[in-house]
């Protein structure tokens, strides 16, 4: 009765400090698409470039990383929430796929009046843009891919992340245990993601408690189930030489969540004509160290792909 008892009130505290976290990101607007309604920022004029972010993240890390204001200055960047990640909506009952946020996140630009635009996606956003480009070619004028896992190998670390998604026993964790376990290892989560590059403080503290709110630990868990499962079949479906569009990608040559690196040259080897650059000294947050590097190959992929900049 007592633990009972203390994990309710553990809950009630969660619950109040998500809140919290989402009213302090109050910019930016909203667009409903497909009955899901999506928090975007948005800046700059000229070629539209749509940025998405990786799994636990959420549209302020292009903020922080210094990539969104640089593109605003050549391009109109909209930096959008992956359904049930910093505001955007999540609806239940639904796997949401690379494919299916793909097929969402077309949605929603379309709904801005869009009709040819950029994609730039980190980690697990690197899959929902290459879905875009294979799903919607005739829209999507080139993509930059940051960071991507390409062929993600089995591994014990998915699955345990995965459980969180669970129902019942893992929804008691996610309101209860798991927030204070995700604050509590923060530090360690961010050396991971960050080194060797500089840990920035800026991220850091801004990401926290937006990452930690039970709504997008199961939507976090959900991701890493969807990887495991991607990885589990070996990659048999990937088909990336079936992409003809502009291809940029960039990875961390110190990478600590997988070897971003030879996934990278072995991606460039399947996508004919696709650039690639490797950062030295960066880590998965690798727009973070770079984010000039990032830009220049935004500028890449824009030109060969009939959007100006050079």
């Amino acid at each position: 009765m007592l633990l009972g008892a203390g994990l309710a009130g553990l809950a009630l505290y969660n619950g109040a400090r998500a809140k919290r976290a989402l009213f302090s990101h109050l910019s930016g607007r909203f667009v409903e698409a497909a009955g899901v309604r999506l928090h975007l920022l948005e800046q700059g004029s000229g070629m539209p470039l749509i940025l998405l972010h990786g799994n636990g993240s959420f549209a302020e890390d292009f903020k922080t990383s210094g990539v969104f204001d640089l593109a605003a200055g050549k391009y109109r960047v909209l930096a959008f929430d992956r359904p049930g990640f910093g505001r955007s909506a999540r609806l239940r009952g639904k796997w949401w796929t690379a494919a299916a946020q793909a097929d969402l996140i077309h949605a929603a630009v379309a709904q801005l009046g869009i009709e040819r635009y950029l994609v730039l996606g980190h980690s697990w956003g690197a899959s929902v843009a290459i879905q875009l480009a294979r799903l919607r070619p005739a829209s999507v004028a080139g993509i930059v891919l940051v960071s991507g896992y390409y062929h993600p190998p089995p591994r014990l670390g998915l699955a345990l992340a995965a459980l969180p998604a669970l129902p019942v026993a893992g929804g008691v964790v996610r309101h209860t245990l798991l927030p204070l376990l995700v604050r509590l290892t923060w530090p360690l989560a961010m050396a991971k993601i960050f080194r060797p590059g500089i840990i920035s403080a800026e991220f850091a503290s801004s990401a926290k408690d937006v990452a930690s709110r039970p709504s997008q630990l199961r939507s976090i868990a959900a991701e890493s189930a969807l990887m495991l499962v991607a990885a589990l079949a070996g990659g048999r479906s990937a088909r990336y030489n079936e992409l003809s569009l502009p291809t940029g990608i960039v990875a961390g040559a110190g990478d600590r969540l997988f070897d971003a690196q030879a996934e990278a040259v072995r991606l460039q080897a399947e996508i004919y004509g696709s650039f690639a650059e490797i950062i030295p000294q960066a880590g998965h947050m690798v727009h973070h160290a770079a984010p000039q590097a990032i830009l220049a190959m935004i500028d890449k992929v824009a030109a060969a792909g009939g959007g100006d900049p050079a």
